[in-house]
């Protein structure tokens, strides 16, 4: 069982940035990975993500602002946020892409206008 562990999240003005981190214990790390994100009163939402070979796939609405990437040697991922905007305020949680273990508490991003 993958264990994950999410972190990096805070209040930021907008226009502002943030990197995430993911850490996580276990061999299926090396898997595709991804973020997602879950905004008050709405369900859940992909955010990116990341294959064993590094190419990166992202939502249209965080396209050209965030970016993927991973470093297998310390099994953590990371997300950073540039160019935040109000509607990016989520909690915003890692998980596995195609497979899925239990998820993380999350970290909290709130974007102010």
């Amino acid at each position: 069982q993958v264990q994950l562990v999410e972190s990096g999240g805070g209040l930021v003005q907008a226009g502002g940035s943030l990197r995430l981190s993911c850490a996580a214990s276990g061999s299926r790390f090396r898997n595709a990975m991804a973020w997602y994100r879950q905004a008050p009163g709405k369900q859940r939402e992909w955010v990116a993500t990341i294959s064993t070979g590094g190419t990166t796939y992202y939502a249209d609405s965080v396209k050209g602002r965030f970016t993927i990437s991973r470093d297998n040697a310390k099994n953590t991922m990371y997300l950073q946020m540039n160019s935040l905007k109000p509607e990016d305020t989520a909690v915003y949680y890692c998980n596995g892409a195609g497979w899925t273990t239990s998820w993380g508490q999350g970290t909290q991003v709130t974007v102010s206008s």
